[in-house]
């Protein structure tokens, strides 16, 4: 189902036949090393990976991470939507990953941008977040043309190093 569609892009909820796509993204170096390494290594793994965290978001919070598909080959591009993680995060956060064939090709601001839009139009959310690995000066920039700012730096829970928190204007 999509749940957001781009001159470019559909977005739609994941469901377990999508496991291959999430077991690739989350071990793609690129992911590992600015989101983190989610221990995902079997496509039994990314299906609970999905319900678990995926589907779950969207029964429990109506948004999520949605799978990012290209409209010319409706190919799996990445992710890209909505979180809600609680503390440090103050509020709903937009987030996104790309495989790297579809990483410099604008999907991410493209996607990005939507999310943003759908928290605002539909679900009336005035205020965003993201947070970013302060090394990732690709995911800096979208944050930044996307037109959120750094407010801080803060610590996720269970993680070694500082994230870097940016948010909408009020």
């Amino acid at each position: 189902m999509n749940v957001i569609e781009t001159e470019r892009l559909n977005l739609r909820e994941m469901s377990e036949r999508d496991a291959g796509f999430v077991l690739e993204i989350l071990n793609d170096p690129g992911f590992v090393r600015f989101v983190g390494d989610r221990g995902v290594r079997t496509t039994e793994e990314a299906a609970r990976y999905i319900d678990e965290r995926f589907v779950e978001s969207y029964r429990q919070n109506g948004f999520g991470l949605w799978l990012v598909e290209t409209k010319d080959g409706k190919a799996p591009a990445g992710l890209c939507g909505l979180l809600k993680r609680g503390e440090p995060v103050p509020g709903v956060e937009v987030g996104y990953a790309f495989l790297p064939p579809f990483r410099a090709k604008g999907y991410a601001f493209d996607a990005a941008s939507a999310a943003l839009g759908y928290a605002r139009d539909v679900l009336g959310l005035p205020r965003l977040y993201a947070i970013v690995n302060p090394d990732n000066a690709v995911s800096i920039r979208v944050l930044e043309k996307l037109g959120m700012r750094f407010e801080r730096t803060v610590r996720l829970s269970n993680e070694d190093s500082d994230v870097k928190l940016f948010s909408t204007g009020l």
